[in-house]
């Protein structure tokens, strides 16, 4: 793992005001060793660990890796043909009805979001 992915660990873990004990046992490590290696750079945890400590600290794995948040934006949301047919149709609906898309769409975000995969984040420019 590289220096800039342990300063993330280590910026993040400071922000929730958690110590290094802490995290690993929210992440269910048997040693505070093994994620103060991944802060200092000397170890990289696996996939299915970069997914937990995302899930942890609320942020996307490319986050974790990159510093950056690939997010989706405007423009990729207005090229996409299926979507532009999903917001005519929705333009049409009461506002009830719309409030209950909104409703079930977060539930499918949960869903995915429960299953490992971080949901698209829309820039909110």
């Amino acid at each position: 793992m590289d220096n800039l992915t342990g300063k993330i660990l280590t910026e993040l873990r400071e922000k929730h005001g958690w110590s290094k004990s802490t995290v690993a046992k929210k992440l269910g490590l048997k040693a505070m060793s093994t994620y103060a290696n991944w802060e200092y750079g000397l170890r990289k945890p696996d996939g299915e660990m970069i997914v937990k400590i995302a899930e942890l600290y609320g942020v996307s794995t490319d986050y974790l890796l990159t510093g950056k948040d690939k997010s989706v934006t405007d423009d990729d949301l207005a090229d996409d043909p299926d979507l532009q047919i999903a917001f005519k149709a929705a333009s049409d609906f009461s506002e009830e009805a719309r409030r209950q898309t909104i409703d079930f769409i977060n539930y499918i975000r949960e869903k995915e979001k429960q299953k490992g995969r971080q949901p698209k984040q829309p820039d909110s420019d």
